[in-house]
């Protein structure tokens, strides 16, 4: 899916798609790419910072390249959902940041089969591993959102990941917040005050007498 895309101020290009939108009756496509961009470009000025500071003022040493890529899940998707149906957005930012996205892919993946940073299995416990899953670095996961981003360091990726992950959860509780005000009372997340249809044909085989 072709997304839409900018400049960072610093001179980074920033591009962001997405695959779902679980939150549209808070915005509608149009809106979740807005905030994935406004939330890219903040991770293009701490890419960029770290990456042209001096190693000794870098908090978690000095960024070896001005590129990244980023995969959100979504947290809203089951987990009979395959991964590739349940990836929410992806953000590049700099030259060839997309094509550190299958790298963080892997990584989201393995932190959402096994319930845990991807570090400690690919670090810790290889048998876990299996044929093509990739072998370097951790992910992020803030209140049940899972990230995973690459090409840095394993702590400096941990940590761009991490960022983004409680960007992107504050930013939906925002947005959510403000809908409840304006929405006033109700039981659902919709904008009619209706479950969705799952929740209907949980039990729908029940008649009652």
């Amino acid at each position: 899916m072709t997304g839409v895309g900018t400049v960072s101020p610093e001179g980074l290009e920033v591009q962001v798609a997405h695959r779902r939108n679980p939150y549209a009756y808070l915005f509608d496509d149009a809106g979740l790419d807005a905030l994935l961009l406004e939330l890219g470009v903040r991770r293009a000025a701490s890419v960029w910072r770290n990456h042209t500071t001096e190693e000794e003022r870098a908090p978690r040493g000095r960024y070896p390249r001005p590129a990244m890529g980023f995969v959100l899940l979504d947290a809203t998707a089951g987990p009979w959902v395959r991964n590739e149906e349940a990836v929410l957005a992806v953000i590049t930012v700099g030259d060839g940041g997309h094509t550190f996205l299958p790298n963080a892919a892997a990584k989201a993946a393995a932190h959402r089969r096994l319930g845990r940073n991807n570090g400690e299995a690919v670090h810790v416990d290889p048998h876990l591993l299996a044929t093509g899953d990739f072998r370097y670095g951790h992910s992020a996961d803030v209140r049940g959102q899972i990230v995973a981003a690459s090409s840095q360091s394993t702590d400096q990726d941990l940590y761009e990941a991490a960022r983004l992950a409680a960007d992107f959860v504050h930013a939906v509780g925002d947005r959510h917040a403000d809908w409840e005000r304006r929405r006033g009372a109700g039981d659902w997340a919709a904008p009619d005050d209706t479950p969705a249809p799952e929740h209907r044909a949980m039990t729908a085989w029940f008649q009652p007498s």
